[in-house]
């Protein structure tokens, strides 16, 4: 059973820094795509960062300059440096990754993470 597992969330202060790991477990053959959400109470999911398979990374505007990913395709992680961080940072930070899993070769399926709570406060 393929399981995303993130970590690494917790309190600071604004200005300060964070940096959230997710593992990707199971029988995986290939990953084709991930990323990071976050949400906060009362509002959708929305995206922060990708990362597809050719390693390429995009960013939505506002953590540009302050947020970076990096990936381990061998361990299947995908790590979110958070530098910089605001009070409207606070959320909880989801990995989402597409992937196939070896038991049904071709079938490519959508997971996510359980979510870690960062907060940013003072």
């Amino acid at each position: 059973q393929v399981r995303l597992v993130e970590s690494g969330g917790g309190l600071v202060q604004p200005g300060g820094s964070l940096r959230l790991s997710c593992a990707a477990s199971g029988h995986i053959s290939s990953v084709s795509y991930m990323a990071w959400y976050r949400q906060t109470p009362g509002k959708q999911r929305e995206l922060v960062a990708t990362l597809d398979s050719s390693g390429s990374v995009d960013y939505v505007d506002f953590v540009k300059g302050r947020f970076t990913v990096s990936s381990d395709n061998a361990k299947n992680t995908i790590s979110l440096q958070m530098n910089s961080l605001k009070p409207e940072d606070t959320a909880v930070y989801y990995c989402y990754a597409v992937l196939e899993e070896m038991t049904h070769p071709g079938r490519w399926k959508d997971y996510f993470g359980q979510g870690t709570q960062v907060t940013v406060s003072s």
